[in-house]
């Protein structure tokens, strides 16, 4: 092996995940909306789409019986801290702890209601199996922060299919909408994995996708965030009316703005670029705040 090699990742000494949940008592609950994977082969693959994780910290939501946490710490990540809202994982995730010391810190609570960046040194990474009841809102807090740049340079989160569409969806398409907004003003996102509902157990409905974000430096075009929000939160809660109909409420000059910022009165959201939205946002941003 040459001096530049990274050497391979130890062997994990913990038992397999089957084994785990049944000694634990571990069944999925659709209330908090866990789906479990089992595989750490897989889960050791959706850990490397993060890339390299020796210098980072990594923040995990949800991790339920540690198979995802598993595949971080086998992957090399400097630290891991995993927000857990089920008690019943502790154990679990307690037994990890101690076969990793000093890199794993579980934390019992709610994400939503956890401020996570004050737990983590910087660089830091977001990767996730995220309960689907809570996944969308957690990611759009993520993007939406007071401050850019935000304390993450990278989320690698996994979504039901429809959800991670949305997020790297183009104009022109049904997908894209106030998501792919969001995400894609401020970061490079990707879909990087796609998953069948029986890689779970239980099996949920619907496939599963791993998105990963690359957070930059600053936004692709310059606007007002709060104004950005709200024209196309209002431009696409109306979507399939034209834009001088939907936005009406915004501006009474809005025919004008929109000419302004280059955009057709009778264009409808799903096909202006976030460019346009952006030139919008400029322009209104004397009207609304």
């Amino acid at each position: 092996m040459s001096p530049a090699a990274k050497p391979p990742p130890p062997p994990d000494p913990l038992p397999p995940l089957r084994e785990v949940i049944a000694r634990h008592g571990l069944s999925a609950r659709k209330a908090l909306g866990q789906n479990f994977l089992l595989d750490l082969n897989l889960t050791a693959k959706i850990a490397r789409q993060a890339g390299d994780l020796s210098a980072s910290d990594v923040l995990e939501i949800g991790p339920g019986p540690g198979a995802l946490t598993r595949g971080l710490l086998a992957e090399g990540a400097r630290r891991v801290v995993a927000i857990e809202k089920d008690p019943r994982c502790l154990p679990a995730l307690q037994e990890i702890a101690e076969a990793h010391p000093g890199r794993l810190e579980v934390i019992e609570g709610d994400a939503m209601k956890i401020d996570a960046a004050r737990l983590l040194a910087p660089p830091v990474r977001v990767v996730a199996n995220l309960p689907y009841n809570v996944g969308t809102e957690l990611l759009v807090r993520w993007l939406t922060p007071p401050e850019w740049p935000p304390f993450w340079q990278s989320l690698t989160l996994m979504f039901q299919r429809e959800v991670a569409e949305r997020i790297v969806a183009r104009p022109g398409s049904k997908a894209y909408g106030r998501l792919s907004i969001l995400a894609q003003w401020r970061s490079d996102a990707r879909i990087v994995m796609s998953l069948p509902p029986e890689a779970f157990s239980p099996p949920p409905k619907v496939h599963s996708a791993v998105v990963h974000l690359e957070a930059l430096p600053a936004p692709r075009f310059a606007a007002d965030p709060a104004v950005l929000e709200k024209v196309v939160a209002a431009a696409f809660n109306q979507r399939r009316k034209m834009l001088r109909s939907a936005l009406k409420r915004l501006s009474p000059n809005i025919e004008a703005h929109l000419r302004a910022a280059g955009i057709a009165p009778t264009e409808r959201a799903e096909n202006v670029s976030i460019e346009g939205f952006c030139a919008l946002a400029r322009q209104l941003e004397g009207e609304i705040s």
